[in-house]
């Protein structure tokens, strides 16, 4: 392993690791003043924000903290991943989860709301000085746990501290999925663009896989670039958050995360460059998993020709046919991000949900997972499959 990867690995895997999540509750239990607390970011026109301002009520008289809410300005452009979409999907996807939470969002939000509030001033220098950039966001005591997804994090932390009136059970959890169990939706059809340089991929690509078999959807792997090789921006607090979050939900689904080795740049390229051999030859999820695992939770040096060998021959292919092969992989790339785009998406993993008979459904984020099978359930049990 080459000094730097090396220094890499250590780095990256320090930051997901527990003793560093200890040292950050640590620091913020310090800062404690005479009550402990938990502070609100709320953007008056962002959907998320509105969603988790109807959830306020009901966390305050279940905990005993006190909860503080500060009015902030959206996130900057450089944050938001793809501006041109960033607005349009957060309404969009806001719109598909709300019923699931049982809460309401209305049909717009104005400009003018918001400088009715007044100052953001106080509550943006706040939440920038906490180490984050988004809106709808909670911070308690050195973590940060963004929108309704998240707060079962906060809650089980709240619980686990005694400061819970009702220790045995969640204000707000993660909604269950439709289960698409033995749906036979061989007549759905589910694309998938996972990212082999995605935590968030790494931490649901079995998931996903064990859901295209327990549902029998139709699967269509669709591999794209990582993002930031895409020219999105990731400025180093959201990379910090999206590392530690990931950690964070791999934990709670029981999934192996932390040796990590990063394979930005020529690294993920020479992966990509081989699978379509290995989808041809059947093995392209197997491919994807091995990787994902190897790069993310077992720390294969993937940036090798060992280690990537390594992952070629334990997923089933040839290594000498691999690298003898010269399909054009980056058309195939590119033309999955094209895709992607025109659905409204731009990170990953991103799901796609189509039959014959209804308009297809779009979302993106492995904390969409359970929307995913409520879908593929719903349009199998709607054009059920015929037999003879």
């Amino acid at each position: 392993m080459k000094p730097a990867v090396y220094v890499k690995q250590k780095l990256m895997s320090f930051i997901v690791s527990d003793f560093r999540r200890a040292i950050s509750r640590t620091r913020g239990r310090m800062q404690r003043g005479r009550q402990a607390t938990v502070h609100y970011f709320h953007q008056i026109d962002d959907p998320y924000s509105y969603m988790a301002n109807q959830k306020l009520t009901v966390l305050k008289e279940r905990y005993t903290v006190n909860f503080i809410t500060h009015t902030v300005s959206a996130p900057e452009a450089r944050f938001q991943g793809d501006s041109s979409r960033f607005r349009d999907w957060s309404l969009t996807d806001a719109k598909s989860v709300a019923p699931f939470y049982g809460v309401e969002l209305p049909q717009n939000f104005g400009e003018e709301s918001l400088r009715k509030v007044g100052q953001t001033e106080s509550g943006d220098r706040l939440r920038k000085q906490l180490g984050h950039y988004l809106s709808g966001a909670f911070y308690f005591e050195g973590e940060w746990y963004w929108g309704l997804d998240r707060l079962l994090h906060l809650e089980r932390r709240l619980i686990d501290i005694g400061m819970s009136r009702e220790p045995n059970s969640l204000c707000v959890p993660r909604p269950e999925a439709e289960s698409a169990t033995g749906a036979a939706a061989e007549n759905v059809t589910l694309e998938y663009f996972p990212s082999l340089r995605s935590p968030y991929t790494a931490i649901s690509f079995d998931r996903t896989i064990d859901l295209v078999e327990r549902s029998g959807v139709k699967l269509k792997l669709r591999p794209v670039m990582p993002m930031m090789m895409r020219g999105v921006p990731a400025p180093r607090p959201k990379q910090m958050y999206i590392m530690t979050d990931a950690k964070r939900e791999a934990d709670y689904y029981g999934i192996p995360f932390g040796k990590i080795i990063d394979p930005f740049g020529e690294p993920v390229k020479r992966a990509f460059a081989l699978f379509p051999y290995m989808e041809e030859i059947g093995r392209g999820v197997e491919y994807c998993s091995n990787y994902l695992r190897g790069a993310w939770a077992e720390g294969v040096d993937i940036t090798t020709e060992a280690g990537l060998k390594s992952i070629v021959i334990r997923s089933g292919g040839d290594w000498q046919a691999a690298i003898n092969r010269q399909d054009d992989w980056l058309s195939l790339l590119e033309n999955n991000v094209k895709d992607m785009l025109d659905e409204g998406l731009w990170g990953v993993p991103s799901f796609r949900v189509s039959d014959a008979s209804t308009e297809a459904f779009s979302c993106w984020g492995q904390d969409r997972l359970w929307r995913v099978e409520t879908e593929i359930s719903r349009r199998a049990n709607a054009n059920p499959t015929v037999t003879n």
